[in-house]
């Protein structure tokens, strides 16, 4: 399979910062799923990750979080999903990116793909929305109640990525 990826982290300007590779396609096991990769987005964390992780035993690494793609194969113990599938999710830190044409990915952390949306608007949305919903209702607790306070959530500056989800969300899922 075709894959982007890099061998050590250099300047993004190097010839080799990030290069052209043929893998093989891996196979699913347990409750991975083999997804067929039809978009992809690129986020901050890949600049991150790739000026801080280096390649180990001359596997290379492969970036990538969001994608959207087909299921073409499962693992043995995978319940939630069948070949055909339509998918979409943001990778797992402990395993090779997205920017592959196959990608293994636990079957708990996709969730099918809205029919309303294109592949390429599908693959811009898992990052930031977990980003912007982790924020809100896991570590701000926005639907807990203040005592004396107004039910009110003032964004600044929610132009990006994360923001742009966030009002989304607050308007969406409060009141």
């Amino acid at each position: 399979m075709k894959a982007i990826g890099y061998y050590e982290s250099l300047p993004i300007d190097d010839d080799n910062a990030l290069v052209d590779l043929e893998m093989d396609k891996p196979e699913p096991s347990g409750r991975d799923l083999l997804v067929r990769v039809k978009a992809v987005s690129v986020n901050p964390v890949d600049f991150k990750v790739r000026m801080r992780k280096a390649a180990e035993n001359d596997v290379p690494v492969i970036l990538g979080w969001d994608a959207v793609g087909e299921v073409i194969a499962l693992g043995n113990d995978v319940t939630l999903f069948q070949p055909g599938d339509e998918v979409w999710y943001a990778g797992a830190v402990n395993r090779q990116g997205t920017n592959s044409e196959y990608h293994l990915v636990d079957e708990r952390i996709v969730g099918a793909k809205p029919k309303s949306v294109s592949d390429a608007q599908a693959a811009a949305l898992p990052l930031t929305t977990l980003t912007a919903y982790e924020m809100l209702f896991d570590r701000l607790r926005v639907n807990d109640p203040v005592p004396g306070a107004a039910p009110a959530v003032l964004i600044i500056g929610g132009a990006g990525g994360v923001g742009s989800i966030a009002i989304q969300l607050l308007r969406a899922m409060t009141d």
